[in-house]
């Protein structure tokens, strides 16, 4: 397997010019890399103008291996070939490296670069990406990569640190300026008579640093690069191959979201969930990312109000912070009425509460890590289970508290710091039995459970809350707001039927539908146009698979298959949420037409668009499994196909989409307006075609933005 890295970049709060002298002092030899021996010049040229300097090294290693290792190998030193491209026009120097010894069994190959900083002239930019390909080492390769990766994360954090001791170097030299470059000016042909200029006052130029919070910014919307300064500062102290791993799924979100992708303490939740593991963290990252926008989370703040009897029974509010600074929520879970709550709300109403707890907690994470001027990811919980007893282990209200549990953990890992237990009763255990295989042995760990008033000793509850904002009923002096609870009243309580009805709302809330395709079983949806010119929208995420999408239009309604003709063959439903429309004997061009070209879109690819209408009648949208192509036709009947696919369970993609038909005059032909974060310009004002861009919703009612 081979092994990858990409850096961060990294600044130097100097010159282009005054860099590049420092990295020079590094050879023939450095004493603060003590494993780099000795290095030998190969080649070395320089153009005429002096403008472009090229140099190969051959450099000797001493790589700290077990000595049973070097003696099976044969070798005590290891030797790189380093060519280095310095192009002083262009003010950047292009290192490349790799491996000689052992080039048939281990390839390493490392690019690095120095350019100027794309807002700051006066700074110089660094970053480094590299590969490790292991295929045979004599029965070793496991402990050769570790020992190769050990040695390369070293050598990374040191990098910044050499430079910065010979730029020191310089400066206590009394060298604090290097000349740039500048071509040789041509000989004259006859003698220039000075022009004499009177001095005038110079206005000396002032390079303004951006504040730390705009360097992810600047570089996010220039190059999508990250800045070593920007992740200490925002994300934590992290190793280099973290740094990379984060890097790494932020670039595939980028190709893959089209620009789409939450924040970077988003992302670093998920990799640290799964232990920095890429695969795993992009997989349970990727479900999340469609339940999200399913479910419209991101707007859940924004949406969703809690009814009354939330406010007046649920016994949970956020409460100051604590010693860390995180966001210290608290749960009077013990003085709760679940049941009461269940029978009057809901499971639905109640999870949805839980969630835009959790939002909330990410909001005021974000508004200390400014308020601290440190990194803060995550929140404490304090649970006081004073008053739990065994009507608290009704089964439905259980259930409830396992699906939110189960719903929490795949979609908001790393979030909680630490969570506190206080006054467990005897009927606890009972209780933890019952949760605590569903919560992720991690979060598991942040537990801390107190008996009693063992919470009020050396060890408890002043370990990590300031005594000030001690809750009252905790034995501090802090007020605290949460309310005290109580039972509901049964007058509150609903039937069945109507909290049935009321989770079906909740959850057709979403203006986003999802369909299965199968091959030769496209999903297919029906608009009717009554005005011509007027803008079918569409906005669809790939879930799953890669399918072809297609837009048809047709003078007469298409009818779908009858449910009894699939009956007869066995089947009630073709897959639940999937819809044919076209009929069989429809004829490509005589039937319907296409009035788009079909687009190929991959999995994970989230695509938006529209389509000006140019005639009435019916417009069928397609979603089509990749393999088959776009006007394929068969001689088996429809049903026929479907049963002969739905035996290869494999062939199956889904979708999730939403589309909306707006009239000519709501539609806005010169700017997309998408969640309030970019406008893309329609170059013509006719047919708009399919596209795919960054966007989450790309149209606009007038006045009215829609994202």
């Amino acid at each position: 397997m081979v092994q990858k890295y990409q850096s961060p970049v990294r600044v130097y709060k100097h010159p282009f010019e005054l860099v590049m002298a420092a990295y020079e002092r590094r050879f023939p030899t450095c004493h603060l890399i003590p494993m780099f021996v000795d290095s030998d010049v190969i080649i070395e040229e320089t153009s005429e103008d002096r403008s472009f300097h090229k140099i190969e090294r051959r450099c000797k290693l001493d790589v700290d291996a077990p000595r049973l290792l070097k003696r099976i190998a044969g070798v005590d030193y290891v030797y790189f070939i380093q060519k280095n491209s310095l192009n002083h026009r262009e003010r950047t120097l292009h290192i490349e490296s790799h491996n000689e010894t052992f080039s048939n069994r281990v390839i390493i190959h490392e690019l690095c670069c120095y350019s100027v900083h794309p807002e700051n002239e006066e700074w110089t930019c660094f970053e480094q990406s590299a590969s490790l390909d292991i295929k045979s080492f004599f029965g070793f390769e496991s402990t050769v990569e570790k020992i190769a990766m050990k040695q390369y994360a070293s050598s990374i954090k040191k990098g910044k640190e050499i430079i910065e001791y010979y730029l020191r170097e310089l400066e206590e030299e009394g060298i604090t300026c290097v000349p740039r470059w500048s071509p040789c000016p041509p000989s004259p042909t006859k003698p220039v008579v000075p022009l004499v200029i009177p001095a005038l006052p110079i206005t000396p130029t002032i390079s303004i640093e951006a504040p730390p919070e705009r360097v992810n910014e600047i570089q996010g919307c220039k190059e999508d690069k990250l800045d070593a300064d920007y992740i200490k500062r925002y994300l934590g102290d992290l190793t280099p191959l973290q740094e990379s791993c984060l890097i790494r799924l932020r670039h595939w979100l980028q190709e893959t979201h089209k620009g789409k992708i939450p924040k970077d303490e988003h992302i670093l939740r998920f990799l640290r969930a799964r232990d920095f593991n890429i695969d795993k963290a992009r997989e349970i990252l990727c479900q999340s990312l469609t339940w999200r926008k399913q479910h419209q989370v991101d707007y859940l703040l924004d949406t969703w109000s809690s009814p009354q009897v939330l406010h007046d029974y649920y016994t949970g509010g956020w409460h100051h912070h604590d010693k860390d600074g995180r966001p210290l929520y608290i749960l009077r879970l013990g003085h709760m009425d679940t049941k009461g709550l269940v029978r009057a709300l809901g499971e639905e109403s109640l999870l949805r509460h839980v969630l835009s707890i959790n939002e909330e907690g990410l909001r005021r994470c974000e508004e200390n890590t400014k308020v601290f001027v440190r990194p803060i990811s995550c929140w404490t919980c304090l649970v006081d289970l004073e008053g739990l007893n065994m009507r608290h282990l009704w089964r439905p209200g259980v259930k409830a508290l396992l699906r939110i549990i189960e719903v929490v953990e795949a979609n908001y890992p790393e979030t909680l710091g630490r969570l506190l237990i206080l006054r467990a009763p005897r009927v606890f255990p009972v209780l933890w039995t019952l949760v605590s295989p569903f919560i992720d042995e991690n979060t598991r760990k942040k537990f801390l459970i107190y008996a009693g008033n063992d919470y009020q000793g050396p060890g408890g509850l002043v370990d990590y809350i300031d005594k000030e904002i001690i809750p009252d009923f905790l034995g501090g002096e802090c007020m605290c707001e949460v309310p005290e609870g109580g039972l509901v009243p049964k007058s509150l309580y609903r039937t069945a039927e109507e909290l049935e009805n009321d989770e079906i709302r909740l959850w057709t809330e979403t203006i986003y539908q999802s369909a299965s395709i199968f091959k030769g079983a496209p999903h297919e949806l029906l608009i009717e146009i009554i005005d011509a010119s007027s803008v079918i929208t569409w906005d669809f995420d790939v879930c799953k698979g890669d399918v072809i999408f297609n837009i048809y239009h047709s003078k007469r309604a298409p009818q779908p298959p009858r449910k009894d003709s699939l009956a007869t063959h066995g089947i009630t439903s073709l897959a639940g949420n999937n819809v044919q429309l076209i009929d069989k004997s429809w004829v490509l061009g005589q039937d319907y037409s296409m009035v788009e070209s079909p687009l190929t879109c991959k999995e994970g690819e989230s695509v938006q668009g529209s389509h000006v209408t140019r005639w009435p009648g019916f417009y069928i949208l397609q979603w089509k499994f990749h393999s088959m192509p776009a006007c394929a036709t068969t001689n088996l009947p429809r049903v026929d196909d479907v049963l002969a696919t739905l035996q290869v369970s494999s062939h199956k993609c889904k979708v999730m989409y939403y589309t909306e038909v707006l009239g000519s005059e709501d539609f806005s032909y010169n700017s997309f307006h998408a969640s309030g974060k970019a406008f893309h310009k329609i170059l013509e004002c006719g047919t708009v075609g399919i596209f795919a861009h960054s966007s989450s919703r790309v149209f606009v009612r007038s006045g009215t933005d829609v994202g």
